[in-house]
């Protein structure tokens, strides 16, 4: 098989378009992101039990491409959070972080090889979520589609 990778640059940024999905097929999905992933490490009570490490892309951004039928949600504490998962072979590829209710949490080890260059990884205190939120100064804008967030920073001097 060849690989083609597609990369486009929206808004100063360079975008490729990753594809991936659970561990039986079932689930698959499309994603426009960096080739040099920021991944997030959380110690949350749930990421710690299923070692969620995850990267933050806006809605717009991604495309499930087939599986909805096949998918399930799991909620706790505040449901903020929805932790969609395969009905059938119970890999979480993907979910709605409560950080980030406007955007996905994108499992880079659910992506198909060949697009991404770099993985850096950032941990995060989510046994203290609420201070953790607070000190973070960029979270909440990885969700954000890249016009909105490049409009913000125009409008904000540093």
């Amino acid at each position: 098989w060849e690989s083609v990778t597609y990369w486009v640059s929206f808004f100063g940024m360079d975008l490729v378009k990753h594809t991936g999905g659970c561990h039986c097929g079932a689930v698959r999905f499309e994603v426009w992101g960096s080739p040099d992933l920021h991944v997030f490490h959380c110690n949350c009570s749930i990421c710690t039990k299923k070692q969620n490490h995850h990267f933050i892309v806006p809605k717009n951004q991604f495309t499930l491409l087939q599986g909805l039928d096949n998918l399930t949600t799991y909620t706790f504490n505040t449901h903020a959070a929805k932790h969609t998962f395969c009905k059938t072979c119970g890999v979480q590829s993907f979910y709605t972080p409560r950080s980030n209710p406007d955007g996905y949490g994108v499992a880079p080890h659910c992506l198909d090889p060949g697009t991404v260059c770099s993985v850096t990884v950032e941990k995060f205190c989510g046994e203290k979520w609420e201070e953790s939120m607070q000190a973070h100064k960029s979270i909440r804008d990885m969700s954000k589609p890249a016009s909105d967030t490049a409009e913000r920073n125009k409008a904000t001097p540093p």
